[in-house]
């Protein structure tokens, strides 16, 4: 089921409210703006109309995975949903799709209790230029798709994850996920929480769905939380 409003502050913090209040795993939310959306650590998340704003409810069970592995069933539905609309995407870890290279879309997962709400922002039919990195749209690639639309795509494909996640475990969304992502030997550093970079060669995700980076002096570093850069 999706809902849709045509103004909010932030859909991940109306649905963490709804979580509160009992509402059930599969509810979306779909603004058509936002007027304080939010990034990763907080960073902002401009929100003109136009472009996706939409997040979803997990409500974790005793048998599933780690929940920090719904940052991978995310960003496996969301190339799966670009892909309907005719774009090739390449995955970035844990959860950023990159098009030629700039970055299309951001997802934010916030837990509350036995609550996982996962955001997604879009660039659909704008992206901003004054990031610290590349940016870009699907109409910069040739398509616009309407945001209702492409919510519904992304809602099924996140759907049809979410039970393979809870049905195989993380093997099959960590094989599609490696399946989308840069190759290895891509080149990354990854700014970690205490400020610190590390640099190194991508060599894949361990079992748990974490960053393997291959370090200059042939050690092998196993990354939980960081912010990565393609080098």
């Amino acid at each position: 089921m999706i809902r849709t409003v045509a103004e909010t502050g932030s859909t991940n913090a109306d649905l963490i409210a709804l979580a509160a209040s009992g509402a059930a795993e599969g509810l979306w939310l779909r603004a058509t703006r936002q007027t304080a959306g939010k990034g990763r650590q907080g960073r902002a998340w401009t929100s003109p109309e136009g472009n996706l704003y939409a997040s979803t409810l997990v409500r974790l069970r005793p048998s599933d995975p780690p929940p920090a592995t719904l940052a991978l069933v995310a960003a496996v539905a969301l190339e799966d949903a670009v892909r309907v609309f005719g774009v090739t995407a390449t995955l970035k870890w844990p959860n950023d799709l990159l098009v030629d290279g700039a970055k299309l879309s951001g997802i934010l997962l916030e837990r509350a209790g036995d609550a996982v709400v996962i955001g997604f922002g879009v660039n659909l039919a704008h992206h901003p230029e004054d990031l610290d990195r590349p940016a870009t749209s699907l109409a910069a690639h040739g398509t616009v798709p309407d945001p209702q639309l492409f919510a519904e795509t992304l809602a099924e494909a996140f759907a049809r994850w979410l039970g393979r996640w809870r049905g195989e475990g993380l093997v099959g969304v960590r094989e599609r996920w490696l399946a989308r992502a840069h190759p290895p030997g891509t080149a990354l550093t990854a700014r970690l929480a205490d400020g610190t970079a590390l640099d190194g060669l991508f060599e894949g995700l361990n079992g748990e769905g974490a960053l393997i980076l291959r370090l200059a002096d042939g050690a092998r570093h196993v990354i939980h939380a960081a912010d990565v850069f393609l080098l």
